[in-house]
């Protein structure tokens, strides 16, 4: 089965975007339409550039999880930390579309490189389950991406930034398992793929639902 770079690209982008629009939702006077295409492109390149890294430079050990994380935050933060957001309070809000961007860049990268592997079976069974793990990836890059950009708003970037480093960790490690984990076990597959979605999904979650809104009483 041949994945087009074309089409795996909108299994990324369509799930970040109904994200993106359902998320807008309530915050209409605290963003324009033309920064939050920018960001959002912004992190699709970015996020090719940190998958590429991540695949191709990084081992597999702990000490190269906690550099992955490092590298993709500070993505994220030299963005987001650039004179036009500093103080602003949108800046979450450009900080979530950019971090929606980044994560789903993740998915065509990901099912290219599957397709392309020797070592991963080349059938629809397994890049379902690496395009549905993947939403995890999105939904916490997410997350992190407006707690971020809440960190530049309120002056406090850097506990924000170290906090997210340490938040991706468990996701990394959890992305490390699945690749290494026996592809022939559907069971493991299926639960290390469905631990990282809950994951991904709580910390987007409490960011969403707690962080986010402060901007609002301010």
């Amino acid at each position: 089965m041949d994945v087009l770079p074309q089409a795996s690209l909108f299994l990324g982008i369509i799930p970040a975007l109904l994200i993106l629009y359902i998320c807008l939702k309530g915050y209409e006077d605290y963003y324009k339409d033309k920064t939050i295409f920018i960001t959002f492109i912004a992190g699709i390149i970015l996020g090719f550039i940190a998958a590429f890294v991540q695949f191709y430079f990084f081992g597999l050990v702990i000490i190269s999880l906690i550099s992955l994380s490092i590298f993709n935050q500070l993505f994220k933060t030299i963005i987001l930390n650039l004179g036009r957001f500093q103080r602003k309070k949108e800046t979450p809000i450009y900080g979530l579309s950019l971090g929606l961007g980044f994560g789903s860049s993740f998915t065509p990268f990901m099912l290219i490189a599957a397709s392309a592997s020797t070592y991963i079976p080349n059938n629809i069974y397994i890049l379902s389950l690496i395009a549905l793990g993947s939403l995890g990836i999105i939904f916490f890059h997410a997350g992190t991406g407006a707690y971020i950009g809440y960190g530049v708003y309120t002056g406090n970037l850097y506990k924000k930034l170290i906090l997210s480093i340490v938040l991706e960790l468990p996701l990394d490690f959890l992305t490390m398992l699945t690749i290494n984990s026996d592809i022939s076990n559907i069971t493991t597959q299926i639960i290390f793929v469905f631990i990282t979605i809950f994951y991904g999904f709580v910390v987007f979650f409490h960011i969403i639902k707690n962080v986010l809104p402060l901007i609002k009483k301010k």
